[in-house]
């Protein structure tokens, strides 16, 4: 093994550059090149090959090319190649990256987080509803306001809303639309301890409640809070809450919930606040619930380079297409002062960050192609501002909306959010 320090942003670099060079061995129609938990790269292949003496040689000789090539992150020759059986492979295939350059090799990455990354799925909106996930890579910049003026604009004109309140580490969208007394007995983490011994659907009735102001509206709006009236264990609850069980993933018990609260509710609008980070459990609700997801940012270095991070893993040919038609970004806590100036800075810098996802426009020949000009309206890109003002200043409450306030602040982001849905509702992207 070297004795040459090489890193773990370099060991992708290196499996490229010994592959084509010594390409894959003939016989092997899947060779996995599998990074486990501590970086260490292995190679595993169909144990249906591993009486052919000749694959057995030419897999000898390509760990002991990536073994010189990985240093630290490599195995020995004699330790560096595991026959598996074709099942356990499979396995895989969800996470498993195409080498591009290198027919029949792929990359996985084995994780304790940030997996759900890297696959866009989900089983499809219940009941015919829109599902709307609002996502930030930081807090406090007003996910759980945006919310509540959704659900409050959106049930005046007659839809029937959901909310439902998945940032469970920091619950407050409820309590700041809620009345205490209105609190319903039930909330997000009771569903997920109790699903564990098969009472979920016991307690789906009474995990929901209406804010008061929506009494009188044309629609109805339900919220589901983190917790209920009485939180409990809450921390007992919470650390139970993302159980992958022996059947069932996380994420397929969040998309249960979410199906159970729309089969019983039957909403025409489902709005997801979604925890902030780039945590797996973000992650699911931007990736695995077919949701339009609105991504909140602010004009800030630290900002943009969190999101880059995020961007430039979904450049991925396969996630690229299937996430950018879904994502919008929004100008969050917009500010009063040279406002024009801030929003040009702010849709330079969404513009360069979704570069990561558009195509590149061919020189020659039209060609249907996904990307959009600096100051296109439609654009996932173009900025949807919500501009800050006093009365929704960090703890105000959100059981009394009023019109002004409302419009003072998200005027120009329900416009654009309505024309975000008529895009949807004739089948354009976003």
């Amino acid at each position: 093994m070297s004795n040459n320090f090489i890193s773990f942003d370099g060991t992708r670099r290196r499996v490229l550059e010994v592959l084509k060079g010594e390409g894959v061995p003939h016989g092997i129609d899947r060779l996995y090149l599998v990074r486990n938990l501590f970086g260490k790269v292995r190679i595993s292949v169909s144990d249906s090959v591993e009486e052919d003496e000749s694959c057995r040689s030419a897999l000898r000789r390509l760990a002991d090319k990536l073994g010189g090539a990985l240093g630290a992150h490599g195995h020995p020759p004699e330790d560096a190649v595991l026959f598996v059986d074709p099942a356990i492979l499979a396995t895989f295939d969800d996470a498993a990256e195409e080498i591009h350059g290198v027919p029949h090799a792929v990359w996985v990455d084995r994780l304790m987080t940030g997996g759900d990354w890297w696959t866009v799925g989900g089983t499809g909106p219940g009941k015919g509803a829109a599902r709307y996930t609002l996502f930030s890579v930081k807090g406090g910049v007003g996910r759980s306001t945006t919310a509540a003026v959704l659900a409050w604009h959106l049930t005046r004109s007659g839809n029937r809303v959901l909310v439902v309140d998945l940032d469970l580490e920091s619950p407050g969208l409820s309590s700041a639309m809620l009345d205490p007394r209105s609190q319903p007995e039930f909330g997000v983490t009771d569903w997920f301890v109790e699903e564990l011994v098969g009472q979920g659907e016991r307690i789906i009735e009474r995990m929901t409640a209406t804010p008061r102001w929506a009494q009188d509206f044309e629609g109805e709006i339900r919220v589901v809070p983190a917790h209920g009236r009485d939180p409990g264990e809450y921390l007992a609850k919470l650390g139970r809450a993302y159980v992958d069980t022996h059947d069932d993933p996380w994420t397929t018990r969040l998309k249960r919930l979410v199906a159970q609260l729309e089969d019983y509710f039957e909403p025409t609008v489902v709005l997801l606040e979604s925890r902030s980070g780039l945590h797996d459990i973000a992650a699911a609700t931007v990736t695995d619930l077919d949701a339009q997801v609105l991504l909140f940012a602010v004009d800030s270095e630290s900002t943009w380079t969190d999101y880059e991070i995020l961007f430039r893993h979904w450049q991925r040919p396969d996630l690229a297409k299937s996430i950018r038609q879904r994502l919008s970004i929004v100008s969050a806590l917009t500010p009063t002062t040279d406002r024009p100036e801030y929003m040009n800075n702010f849709r330079e810098a969404a513009w360069n960050l979704f570069q990561n996802l558009y195509d590149e426009v061919p020189q020659e020949g039209s060609g249907e192609v996904f990307s959009y000009d600096l100051h296109d309206e439609d654009a996932p890109h173009n900025p949807m501002p919500v501009y800050w003002t006093l009365d929704f200043a960090a703890g105000a409450s959100l059981r009394n909306l009023d019109t002004t306030p409302v419009n003072l602040a998200y005027e120009n982001f329900l416009k654009q959010f309505d024309k975000l849905v008529e895009r949807r509702d004739d089948g354009g992207p976003g």
